[in-house]
């Protein structure tokens, strides 16, 4: 996997990107912006969270693109007696009477952690350094974890009984926060069309593993100018109540607004964008383009914004103006 340039290596990746999106659209109908937002977070170097209803095929989606990728995947079915050593792994002794580790389900690269509220916030927790350090320390020893490493969480968000919300520490672990919506009427008669007789579609591995390292490297060389990076700081910076650049907007309806975080994923995200669609560096559309997944779970609303019945998307489509 040699390319003379980086510009033919941005070419290469636009016709993975396609190939990937043609693999997955044998299984799942529609939803093209949902994985074109998983597949920027992966090539990134993100995490993402997804956030839907039941029985959008949210878990179908993340093992499909697991498959495309060529990746080691793991599912956890998050419950409220779930423990951190579940997810971890555990020390045992072997036959020599001594301590072994047993490595848990986080030890992959590709994890599903599906319905993550409804496990206790110590729990939630296990998956922090995981991460972001991409490490896990257990009984005083720390092991790294394998490359890439990506968590997937999925959330349900009409079922309040027995679930336990997201710290805002844990929120900001992820670089996007994706809402899927219902299918259109049409594609949901190809879903039962498709999902009703006994055929079942074969996923082709469309990428290897040293392949995803190697983009991933590629994106972060991507160049950004100046002007593009102001923007996106500035962007961040408008969502922060009372500070000097804030938006009235964001002092009337926010309590709270993106940290640096946000202003990294804004610009990592938008050279991915850019990337994929075959540019060779990003513009203030891509900005645009990404900011709604990574900006909506870092807003805190306040209670006027409650009351009026103003959401997050309302509060950051009106910044991006």
């Amino acid at each position: 996997m040699f390319y003379k340039s980086d510009v033919e290596a941005v070419d290469a990746l636009v016709d993975k990107f396609n190939k990937l999106k043609t693999e997955v659209a044998k299984v799942i109908v529609g939803q093209d912006e949902i994985v074109k937002s998983l597949i920027i977070s992966i090539f990134s170097r993100g995490h993402c969270l997804l956030v839907g209803v039941p029985g959008l095929a949210k878990t179908l989606m993340v093992n499909t693109l697991a498959n495309a990728l060529g990746l080691k995947y793991n599912r956890i079915q998050f419950t409220p007696d779930l423990m951190p050593s579940d997810i971890i792994g555990t020390e045992i002794l072997d036959e020599n009477r001594k301590f072994k580790f047993i490595q848990g389900p986080l030890f992959t690269n590709f994890l599903l952690a599906d319905e993550i509220n409804r496990t206790p916030p110590k729990t939630q927790s296990a998956l922090l350094e995981a991460m972001q350090e991409k490490a896990v320390t257990t009984a005083g020893c720390t092991f790294r974890l394998d490359n890439p490493f990506f968590v997937l969480a999925t959330q349900n968000p009409i079922e309040q009984e027995g679930t336990y919300p997201l710290p805002e520490a844990q929120l900001d672990r992820f670089m996007f926060n994706v809402w899927l919506d219902y299918p259109s009427f049409q594609e949901e008669i190809d879903i039962v069309k498709n999902t009703t007789t006994d055929t079942s579609p074969e996923v082709s591995k469309i990428l290897e593993k040293e392949e995803i390292l190697f983009f991933q490297d590629l994106i972060r060389r991507i160049p950004v100018n100046d002007n593009i990076l102001k923007y996106a700081v500035s962007l961040a910076v408008k969502t922060r109540p009372k500070a000097d650049k804030s938006n009235t907007y964001a002092n009337n309806y926010l309590n709270w607004g993106a940290g640096p975080r946000a202003s990294q994923y804004l610009i990592i995200g938008a050279k991915c964008h850019a990337a994929l669609s075959g540019k060779y560096s990003p513009d203030i559309e891509d900005v645009n383009a990404i900011a709604l997944p990574v900006l909506r779970h870092r807003l805190v609303r306040n209670y006027k914004a409650e009351a009026e019945g103003i959401g997050v998307d309302d509060i950051i489509l009106e910044l991006l103006k």
